[in-house]
């Protein structure tokens, strides 16, 4: 007997959820999320030079112990509300120091401070030939808030300056992956397995979550692009 009927075939992205119940920030929890991510390659297809995939990409908790070092590396005041944002500009330079600007300038006037940029640690040599053509220049960013703010006051003003910077920025190389005091998404145009060795920081002993989402596309109707990989800045879609 055939247990296989081909109108019960069907192709969508793979994504999943682990939490630590106690709350407890570890970096066990991101390596078992990238383990897990890795065994759902199959959800993905793979570009013939067998590295550009349709791209994948996890969420985590914005790690206290390493953030909180680099925003006082920046200048940031102890005690206050800091936010980090993964932002994909152009690899023109000239371009990108224009897409630094508009972005500062938005996040100013919501009378937050940026305290600096940190450019983050790749390793293109495990992205495929049509990953590396359109590999966007990666930064993150550090923003402070004033004193006495709540963590959603912060997310708010935020998303507000997000969304204006966007509106002004026409460029398929800009995207903001995330900008928050509460999470940050690394992803990028690369299958599952070397997801955490083209972002060195998802190795490190200090980045540390709780929760972890993570995400590997099924590209459909769009064509893979880095801005596309999943999760989005709070949701994986299925």
């Amino acid at each position: 007997m055939n247990l296989y009927n081909h109108s019960q075939a069907k192709s969508s992205c793979g994504f999943g959820l682990i939490a630590q119940l106690d709350g407890i920030q570890s970096q066990q929890l991101i390596k078992t999320a990238v383990s897990a991510l890795t065994r759902m390659t199959h959800r993905g297809a793979v570009n013939a030079d067998g590295k550009t995939g349709d791209g994948c990409g996890i969420t985590i908790q914005l790690s206290s112990s390493f953030f909180t070092p680099i925003a006082r590396a920046y200048g940031g005041m102890p005690n206050s509300r800091f936010a980090v944002g993964l932002i994909f500009l152009n690899p023109n330079e000239a371009e990108a120091k224009k897409q630094r600007r508009i972005l500062e300038k938005e996040i100013a006037r919501e009378t937050m401070e940026v305290l600096g940029w940190r450019q983050v640690p790749i390793d293109p040599s495990v992205c495929g030939d049509v990953a590396t053509e359109s590999l966007p220049t990666i930064e993150q960013i550090v923003v402070q808030a004033p004193s006495g703010w709540g963590e959603h006051d912060m997310e708010r003003r935020l998303f507000m300056a997000r969304r204006r910077a966007s509106d002004l920025i026409s460029d398929e190389h800009y995207y903001v992956c995330s900008l928050s005091n509460l999470v940050i998404v690394y992803k990028a145009l690369v299958v599952p397995k070397y997801l955490a060795e083209f972002y060195p920081d998802l190795q490190d002993p200090l980045m540390q979550s709780a929760i972890c989402l993570f995400h590997q596309r099924f590209s459909t109707n769009t064509a893979p692009m880095w801005k596309y990989a999943q999760p989005f800045r709070y949701l994986a879609h299925n």
